[in-house]
């Protein structure tokens, strides 16, 4: 039952999100935490950009098949999704949580969780670590760009060229100037793992905490009900249920390898919380961000259950004498 569980990150997202609601910062104290939230972001795609290995990089290419099926997953198939929603559900949500649905729809996929979740199952760990690492590095520019793509198709405001100034300053140039200097600190800060972990999530943790400031002082729980939180978990469900079906089946039809199955599985199903958040506070500033980030985290979750089950189910299959083998999909 313990998979089913929210992590120690997922608990403290939680307690973020309360303290917001009772203690938001606001006034000359939140532009001080705003300035400092921006450097702490800043700080962190700078980290992965030094973290991130040339040959991984290079690596990448070589497998340029399934690099493209995960990356075809990523933003192709699940913006279509995003899109489809509005469509089946254009009057049950408020516009700031279907922006949040978008949003979602249109990040990169997750490192740490994807490649975890790969390796435990008995996938191709490699494909997975270099799939994972590009999903990133692409979505600081396809994310921007197919947010505002479906937005515009929606009838709403499109992506402006201010906020992609800010995307290019601060989260692209701090990564670019990472992959620099990876040859030189990429070595130490990779050995150093678990003692700038705090940093990683203490800034994603600011992140929250300012977002859901600026949008509890501007009345959120006011205007969101449990009923849009309900609508919210079930098209988070929805998309994620087409997506791995699509994903698990589809890369088994295409005649991939039962480890690259996996990989394409786990990669292609993911959404980064670690890069969506900082995202969201470039491209929606000024707007009612904690709504519109409010779907990612609650899918975040979500697929962090569901994708345990089914890496321990893969990993199940594999210790099963070779004649009983089966696919998870098909024992389930």
């Amino acid at each position: 039952m313990r998979r089913f569980l929210p992590d120690n990150f997922t608990l403290m997202l939680v307690g973020a999100v309360i303290l917001a609601s009772l203690f938001p910062v606001s006034g000359v104290a939140a532009d001080y935490f705003g300035m400092a939230t921006k450097v702490a972001i800043g700080i962190l795609f700078f980290l992965h950009g030094a973290r991130l290995s040339r040959d991984v990089v290079v690596a990448g290419f070589l497998h340029w098949k399934l690099h493209l099926t995960i990356l075809a997953a990523t933003f192709l198939l699940f913006p279509l999704l995003g899109l489809s929603t509005g469509f089946l559900v254009p009057n049950i949500l408020p516009p700031a949580l279907y922006t949040g649905i978008l949003f979602l729809c249109v990040l990169p996929s997750t490192v740490q969780s994807s490649i975890a979740f790969t390796s435990i199952a008995g996938g191709n760990v490699p494909a997975a670590i270099c799939s994972a690492s590009a999903s990133n590095i692409f979505g600081m520019f396809l994310t921007p760009f197919l947010i505002g793509l479906l937005l515009s198709a929606g009838g709403n405001v499109g992506f402006s060229l201010d906020a992609l100034q800010s995307i290019l300053l601060q989260l692209l140039a701090p990564f670019v100037l990472g992959q620099i200097l990876q040859p030189f600190i990429g070595s130490f800060i990779r050995g150093k793992r678990k003692l700038l972990m705090p940093f990683d999530r203490g800034s994603i943790l600011m992140v929250v905490y300012l977002a859901f400031s600026e949008s509890v002082t501007e009345g959120l729980w006011r205007t969101i009900t449990i009923r849009d939180l309900a609508v919210v978990i079930l098209l988070d469900i929805a998309i994620l249920a087409i997506v791995l079906a699509t994903t698990m089946f589809g890369s088994r039809w295409a005649g991939f390898s039962r480890e690259d199955e996996i990989a394409i599985t786990f990669c292609g199903s993911k959404k980064s919380l670690a890069s969506g958040l900082p995202i969201a506070t470039v491209i929606f500033a000024g707007q009612s961000i904690g709504s519109i980030v409010l779907p990612l985290m609650l899918f975040h979750q979500i697929q962090l259950m569901v994708c345990a089950v089914i890496a321990q189910k893969y990993a199940d299959t594999a210790k099963q004498p070779r004649h009983q083998e089966a696919h998870p999909a098909a024992q389930a």
